[in-house]
């Protein structure tokens, strides 16, 4: 989920202290239970760092996780924290081809970082699909 904290501040542009705790007081927070927050502003404000700490002190009770930044963004570190639990001893001395295709979106930097924990142990690495993939690595 994205937490834009724009419509929080006094003309969608500064923050104003006093305001911006009681609207964090009277927030439902329950929506965001077991959820992933992404928090932003979309507008250009100029956002003091405690001010994403307060909102996370309020959410982390709900949120599985919360990250300051983009749905990309928290999307890129949900891979990352996946990719570092995986084991793949499995793959050892394989010829591997990392799936280009897939039906839900994977940021880039999930590519990135599985083609950097499989070359140690790859003999090939492809990207693609089977019948028209991409060398990207070969062990010598």
């Amino acid at each position: 989920m994205l937490f834009d904290i724009k419509d929080w501040l006094f003309q969608e542009m500064v923050l104003k202290e006093k305001d911006f705790r009681e609207y964090i007081k009277k927030h439902d927070w329950s929506p965001y239970k077991k959820k992933y927050v992404a928090l932003s502003c979309s507008t250009d404000a100029i956002v003091p760092g405690w001010a994403y700490l307060l909102i996370t002190t309020h959410l982390s009770p709900f949120a599985s996780k919360v990250i300051v930044g983009s749905l990309e963004e928290l999307d890129s570190i949900l891979y990352a924290e996946t990719l570092q639990k995986q084991d793949f001893s499995v793959y050892q001395d394989l010829p591997l081809i990392i799936k280009g295709c897939s039906k839900k979106p994977v940021p880039q930097n999930a590519y990135v970082l599985l083609a950097q924990q499989l070359q140690p142990i790859a003999k090939s690495i492809m990207y693609g699909e089977a019948c028209s993939a991409v060398p990207l690595y070969k062990r010598r």
